[in-house]
């Protein structure tokens, strides 16, 4: 499973850890990733997301269902979480 917010994108960047001595040795920063679901009162129902802490800050300032469709135009966010599922 991929470390990537699925509202802006965010992903795991790659540095070095810097001693005293200035030796550099490889590493990541991981961005700070959550599993949270969010209420979509519009179609009435719930939709889980892998969200970064500043996604869920936008999410609430915003609302879910637009920041979404921002999340589909720019290509993080399947279109497939916009349409409600189809049970029988």
């Amino acid at each position: 499973m991929a470390r990537v917010c699925d509202i802006t994108g965010k992903r795991t960047q790659t540095g070095n850890n810097v001693s005293h001595a200035n030796n550099k040795t490889k590493r990541c920063f991981y961005p700070n990733l959550q599993k949270k679901r969010f209420y979509i009162p519009e179609e009435d129902r719930f939709v889980t997301l892998k969200v970064s802490t500043s996604a869920i800050r936008t999410i609430s300032k915003n609302g879910i269902l637009p920041t979404m469709r921002k999340a589909v135009a720019k290509g993080f966010l399947h279109k497939s979480f916009l349409k409600p599922t189809q049970e029988a």
